[in-house]
Formats: C-alpha cells, sequence, structure tokens
C-alpha cells in the first residue's frame, strides 16, 4: 500500500491515516477534530481546502495541513 498526503487524494475516497508529521501543537489541535492515526476518513472536496469526514464530523485543512497528514487508500 502506497502512503501518500492527505492532500494527494480525491473526492469520494476512503483512507487511513498512517502518520501525522508536526509538533505537539499541531497534533493536538487535529487530535480534537478527530484526525488520528488509525482513523478513516471520506474525501468530500479536494478543491481549495481540503473537506474531509471523519467520525461522521466535517473537517476542512488548508492543503499545507492536508499536505502533512499521510495516508493509505482504504
Amino acid at each position: 500500500m502506497e502512503n501518500i498526503s492527505l492532500s494527494e487524494m480525491n473526492e469520494g475516497e476512503l483512507a487511513k491515516i498512517t502518520t501525522i508529521h508536526g509538533g505537539q501543537g499541531f497534533r493536538q489541535r487535529l487530535s480534537l477534530n478527530g484526525l488520528i492515526e488509525g482513523n478513516v476518513v471520506r474525501i468530500i472536496s479536494s478543491r481549495g481546502p481540503i473537506t474531509i469526514e471523519v467520525n461522521r464530523s466535517i473537517v476542512s485543512l488548508g492543503r499545507g495541513m492536508a499536505g502533512k497528514v499521510r495516508v493509505v487508500r482504504a
């Protein structure tokens, strides 16, 4: 399975979070929104900010932040 960044995913795809690169504050901010390693997310929109569904919630991330989240296609 190929490990890619969340920003490389296409609309409608499912992905499992494998790694989050960044400091303590960045990781904590994402975890408060449900983005933790092992969670599965669905890409809703990949144009502009990346909009995803995680744990029945909708979250939007800028491309820079999404680029630090590594995933595998589920």
